[in-house]
């Protein structure tokens, strides 16, 4: 009697975004590009954003005072001023970091047949339009809650996909296609420590461009390390 095949599992991709996909941090430029723009007091801008960049890579940041520091300039300027800006942003400094090796490697797991998602604790304001220049459209990033005038309020809609929240957040993405860990075959990205929660959840954990921290631990552990750039 023949016996029934299981089918192979999905194959999903995971990428963290930030150091990873791109050779910076998106939502630190994107603060140093709206302080360029006057639309803050560039001094005090510039020393709290960097105690929050600094805070971001020891471990210790505080995701929703991070986001309503990060989302202060366009909530004041608006949503016309601040798409505008964003447009202007993509063109003049993500477009030129869009490097060439990222872009294939994405392409790849496309090519393969994979299921490509960028998972990043940068909010969806800045990451969205990036996310689209790779081509991804399945994006998991820091959800932003919304007035009665669907614009910005400063406050995280939801779990924020940070440290154990990106966990959460692809469970909740593999929930709404009703399928579990143990029907797919996951790969993760990361250049961080802050994301080792899903780095130890996935099969096939890829230590990306890796800060000093999680190249120790991937050397120990024998994880794939990967120089992207």
């Amino acid at each position: 009697m023949d016996t029934m095949t299981q089918p192979p599992p999905r194959k999903i991709a995971l990428f963290d975004l930030d150091h990873t996909l791109i050779p910076m941090d998106s939502d630190y430029a994107w603060g140093e590009y709206t302080m360029a723009l006057g639309w803050c007091d560039s001094a005090q801008f510039a020393r709290t954003n960097a105690v929050f960049f600094e805070q971001y890579k020891t471990g210790t940041l505080d995701i929703h005072a991070y986001v309503r520091f990060a989302t202060q300039a366009i909530r004041e300027q608006g949503a016309i001023r601040s798409i505008a800006a964003r447009q202007d942003f993509m063109r003049d400094v993500i477009g030129k970091c869009l490097k060439p090796s990222a872009l294939a490697l994405v392409r790849h797991h496309q090519d393969a047949g994979d299921e490509v998602v960028i998972v990043t604790a940068t909010n969806e304001f800045v990451t969205r339009p990036i996310a689209d220049a790779f081509g991804v459209d399945e994006l998991i990033a820091v959800e932003l809650e919304r007035n009665a005038s669907e614009w910005f309020t400063g406050e995280i809609r939801g779990t924020p996909s940070f440290r154990g929240g990106k966990v959460a957040r692809v469970q909740a993405w593999l929930d709404a296609r009703q399928l579990d860990w143990k029907d797919v075959e996951t790969t993760f990205y990361s250049d961080s420590m802050n994301d080792l929660p899903l780095l130890e959840r996935v099969n096939q954990p890829v230590a990306t461009n890796p800060d000093d921290r999680l190249r120790a631990l991937a050397l120990t552990r024998g994880w794939r390390i990967l120089e992207l750039f």
